[in-house]
């Protein structure tokens, strides 16, 4: 039984993956197909599956998707905004991505390895300044002015503190109230060091020790009960992570000191003081803990720090721009501009929102996203971005895309979903962390055992402080963190230079490249072609007339050689002609009626399908243009080649140093292209490109893609068009030119904002920095834990007679995940 449904919400091959296995997992599905173009799905069933449960299955899994029947028009009831949580989107995730890129609604801790969650930065929230009454605040303005209630001046809102600021005061509170009552507790517990020790003139150890139990609730019972709590739960789920070890290690510390105080009758003597008191752990427990926090404060702290390119980026955003409004400037929201308002930006203001210009020139500074530090020059037609500086220069802009459509909202989105995705290698430390906690507590109970049996008097003091060091010093989170964290800072620092990764496998794959195609055509070339001749076959007709065809036949076409054509033709005042039943032929070029007439224009292979033949006279004079590199399209006219237009495209000023530097890292680029051999030819030769195909349609890129898999290679493919599309989502690694179609960009794993080869080459380099991080963070995890746990049991102590502390073991662990994260955040500085 198969049946069709209708999808809503799809935007990439991304959603259609992930609505193509929602909808699988349905009971009595046997397959399914999405077609994102087409959004449907195509569900084939064992029996007849109500609607109602693919409709519920996507409702789980976030609603971003809906699901009806072909025919049913689809409404959206208006969501509710809520309040955010936090500054950001109220969006929170667990850093070690322990249930991949899923997402919760308010913070807390993650239910499998128990660490913090992070709140995602983006520009959902109100960028525009409020005001609000400091006697009636519930009275909140968008400007300046006086309280209707009250009348006193309004003053500005503050923002709501972020999630991780709130998290890093709460364990910054929670941290000097657990050392102010653990010092007491250490530095009675040293005393019993001191020969004739003082305090004991004063009352005995064992009230001391009940000053020690008194002073230990605090802790335990507050600012660390949340690391009990933890080690609860992970025990009753079976995610054994950090805190298991934790919460057993200080529990058993804790509770044994307990016990001993109140029944030390219980308990051989070996166990106990002089004084017949039971010695107890209570500074153990409570060091323990507070070092822990320390380490959380820290790690809390550095966290902050590793999506600070995302935060950056969201300083860029405006919270103001300057809006025409019957002729008038009116200072608005950000918020509130829509698409083809007129807005002004003067000298040193930050462009608002993308559009284009359409009165002025100025210079903008585009670094900030591109990464490029030279200002580019724009005239009235030219694209501006949300979040770059004007020049010099006032000029008016049209609005085209606002909001979550800008340039600055969807790199800020690539960069959170990049941060939250996964690297293969990750699959490594998953392994490891599946058996770690289990075994370290097994380590811990044979320690116990052995230096019960065979340690020296008194034995079961020393297999109990052993066995405790071991559950501490152990550091599964150390090794949960190595990837993600050079993973979030590693994207962040990518997007700072305008490189832009959809996800972790990006990153890792890009190191693992050893051959790159790359299209010709805005790839190498700068994609802003002009055209340079028209040329005329039929004596009949005159080049005005030639040109008028061509013109009239691009209007329909939105390839860049065909705007090239018509951009031309409106400086010559061609006047246009109607057409109708149009049609584009991928990779060869385009044709269509003119006026009653048949027309068609492109390359050989379109003159074939049209069944038009070209002589060796007309080959051999457009010949010269081709060897020049120039592209040349023929124009057929019924059934008759009657002329042709020559196209220059400048090859790109960074493309031959871009090739010369990744030749030299071993890859081999092979540059692709749709145009004919000489003209290719011209191009590889000034590029010292020893591999180049000519005449290449879309499946015959994809079957060099496919050949050169077969053959072991690790592929990359660059491209800017739909032609390229095929071959980018076939390609180990695709990488989308920024100036280039959407379809390219959502089709690639790595966008280039400023499109050009050196944006490749930066690629490259950011993907052996990161990777290189990755490596030394998993070294720095599984060395510190294959020496430590050994250490904490006591290998040492028949050599050299060194044991190891529970609370050293303590601090030990809260310092390994800090240096992970502080390796990663070396990333934040690498120059690519």
């Amino acid at each position: 039984m198969k049946h069709t449904y209708h999808i809503h919400g799809m935007t990439c091959n991304g959603c259609r993956g992930h609505v193509e296995s929602t909808l699988a997992k349905v009971e009595g599905v046997t397959n399914v197909t999405v077609d994102l173009a087409k959004a449907e799905a195509e569900i084939k069933m064992e029996k007849q599956i109500p609607i109602e449960r693919f409709q519920q299955a996507l409702k789980d899994d976030g609603g971003r998707y809906s699901i009806h029947t072909p025919g049913h028009h689809h409404h959206e009831e208006p969501k509710k905004k809520e309040k955010p949580k936090g500054k950001g989107t109220g969006v929170f995730y667990c850093p070690m991505h322990c249930e991949g890129d899923k997402t919760y609604d308010k913070p807390g801790d993650c239910p499998v390895c128990g660490m913090d969650l992070v709140e995602e930065q983006n520009l959902s929230a109100p960028s525009s300044e409020q005001w609000t009454c400091p006697m009636h605040p519930e009275i909140v303005k968008d400007e300046a002015g006086s309280c209707p209630i009250c009348g006193m001046d309004l003053v500005p809102l503050k923002p709501e503190a972020s999630a991780e600021e709130k998290t890093y005061k709460s364990l910054l509170k929670k941290f000097w109230i657990a050392t102010a009552f653990t010092l007491p507790i250490f530095l009675i517990a040293m005393s019993e060091m001191l020969h004739n020790n003082p305090l004991y003139d004063i009352m005995e150890q064992k009230y001391w020790n009940m000053v020690q139990f008194v002073l230990s609730i605090p802790v335990v019972f507050y600012a660390a009960w949340m690391f009990f709590e933890r080690a609860y739960r992970s025990i009753k789920t079976w995610n054994l992570n950090m805190f298991t070890l934790i919460g057993i290690g200080a529990g058993v510390a804790w509770v044994f000191s307990v016990v001993g105080m109140l029944f030390p009758d219980m308990f051989p003597e070996q166990f106990k003081t002089e004084s017949g008191a039971v010695h107890v752990y209570f500074e153990a427990a409570t060091v323990i803990l507070t070092l822990v926090l320390l380490g959380q404060l820290l790690e809390a702290r550095a966290h902050s720090k590793t999506n600070s390119a995302v935060k950056e980026l969201l300083k860029l955003a405006p919270n103001k721009a300057i809006k025409i409004v019957n002729g008038e400037e009116v200072e608005v929201g950000i918020d509130s501009i829509e698409i083809n308002d007129i807005l002004k930006v003067k000298p040193g203001d930050k462009i608002p929102v993308d559009g284009v210009l359409v009165r002025g020139s100025s210079s903008v500074d585009e670094s900030m996203i591109t990464g490029e530090p030279v200002p580019v020059d724009k005239q009235e037609g030219d694209k501006v971005s949300s979040g770059t500086i004007n020049g010099n220069q006032t000029f008016l802009m049209k609005a085209e895309k606002v909001g979550s459509d800008t340039l600055l909202s969807q790199i800020i989105h690539m960069v959170n979903d990049a941060s939250r995705s996964r690297a293969p290698i990750q699959n490594l430390a998953d392994k490891v962390s599946a058996y770690f906690v289990p075994i370290v507590v097994i380590i811990s109970i044979i320690t116990f055992i052995v230096w019960a049996i065979w340690g020296p008097e008194p034995a079961y003091v020393f297999a109990l402080v052993n066995a405790i060091a071991v559950l501490i010093i152990a550091c599964p989170c150390a090794l949960g963190l190595a990837t993600p964290m050079s993973v979030m800072v590693g994207v962040g620092r990518g997007a700072q230079y305008g490189v832009l990764i959809k996800n972790a496998e990006a990153l890792e794959l890009m190191d693992k490249v050893d051959a790159l195609i790359i299209d010709k055509t805005g790839t190498i070339t700068e994609g802003k072609p002009s055209v340079e001749k028209i040329g005329v076959f039929n004596e009949t007709l005159t080049e005005e007339k030639v040109l008028q065809y061509i013109v009239s036949l691009n209007t329909n076409s939105e390839h860049p050689l065909a705007e090239a054509t018509v951009k031309y033709g409106k400086a010559q005042d061609t006047r246009i002609l109607k057409s109708e039943r149009f049609n584009a032929v991928t990779g060869k070029g385009v044709e269509a009626r003119v006026e009653g007439v048949k027309v068609a224009l492109g390359n050989p292979k379109m003159m074939e399908y049209v069944q038009v033949s070209i002589n060796s006279q007309m080959e051999e004079e457009v010949k010269n243009y081709q060897k020049k590199g120039k592209t040349v399209s023929y124009l057929a006219v019924e059934n008759e080649v009657v002329g042709y237009v020559v196209i220059g495209d400048k090859i790109k000023e960074t493309s031959k140093a871009a090739i010369k530097e990744l030749q030299s890292k071993g890859i081999d680029v092979i540059m692709l292209t749709g145009d004919n051999h000489d003209t290719a030819q011209a191009v590889a030769s000034e590029l010292n490109l020893a591999e180049f195909k000519a005449g290449m349609l879309p499946e015959d890129k994809l079957k060099e893609v496919e050949q050169l898999q077969k053959e072991g290679k690790v592929v990359a493919v660059a491209g800017d068009g739909i032609n390229d599309a095929p071959a980018l989502a076939k390609s180990n690694v695709g990488i989308a030119m920024g100036t280039g179609t959407d379809v390219a960009i959502e089709s690639a794993m790595i966008t280039l904002v400023k499109g050009d080869l050196q944006g490749i080459v930066k690629a490259r380099h950011l993907s052996h920095v990161v990777m290189k991080n990755i490596k030394q963070n998993l070294f720095f995890a599984l060395i510190y834990n294959t020496l430590g746990v050994p250490v904490a049991a006591g290998v040492l102590f028949p050599f050299f007679g060194v044991l190891l502390s529970p609370m050293i073991a303590a601090l030990a662990m809260s310092f390994s995940s800090v240096s992970v994260i502080t390796n990663a955040l070396r990333l934040r500085k690498v120059k690519i």
